[in-house]
């Protein structure tokens, strides 16, 4: 049976365009186009670009991985002021602020645990292209997508600041050095 390439490309075209449409729809009948809040990983909304809203809530303990892939849990991390970045190397704000995350590692190291969480298998790769970046704290990876869920995250960067009870001080996306610094000092400090 021979498909027409034509016709199956509009097809899809035609059917992404109906969910995109749908989730717009979806998103103006609650009333809001902001993050949404969730009350688990389930009712996360469909839309594109959308993060969960999770300031307030205690970072959740999952399971994710090392370099080397063994469990590392989350609730390991927990203790002392924590920035967690959701990075992953193809992705273009990722890459601008990764130099920025390195140089306020390297200033508040000492007071604040960085941690960069890739959404992609661990890889090598991976590692180097944040370590050429000025990278120097831990990389840890979540592949099954435990962690990534369970916050809600449906685009990167995403970066969440913790303080050491636990608790989900704040929520960005891309951010310059500027920025997080005034977030360090505001929230964690």
């Amino acid at each position: 049976m021979t498909v027409n390439k034509r016709l199956l490309f509009g097809s899809l075209a035609v059917a992404a365009t109906l969910v995109v449409a749908a989730a717009a729809v979806a998103a103006s009948r609650n009333g809001s186009e902001d993050n949404v809040a969730i009350s688990s990983p389930n009712d996360l909304s469909p839309s594109i670009g959308t993060n969960a809203a999770v300031t307030g809530r205690t970072f959740p303990t999952v399971n994710i991985e090392t370099l080397a892939g063994d469990t590392f849990p989350t609730a390991d991390l927990v203790g002392k002021p924590l920035i967690v970045n959701f990075w992953y190397s193809t992705c273009a704000p990722c890459k601008r602020e990764l130099p920025a995350f390195a140089a306020m590692h390297a200033k508040f190291g000492d007071q604040v645990r960085f941690v960069g969480v890739d959404t992609l298998p661990p890889s090598q790769a991976e590692e180097t292209f944040a370590r050429d970046k000025g990278v120097q704290y831990e990389l840890l990876y979540d592949p099954n997508g435990e962690l990534t869920t369970a916050v809600g995250i449906a685009n990167s960067p995403q970066t969440l600041f913790i303080d050491s009870n636990g608790e989900i001080v704040e929520q960005t996306g891309e951010l310059t050095a500027e920025e997080l610094e005034a977030l360090i000092r505001g929230k964690l400090l």
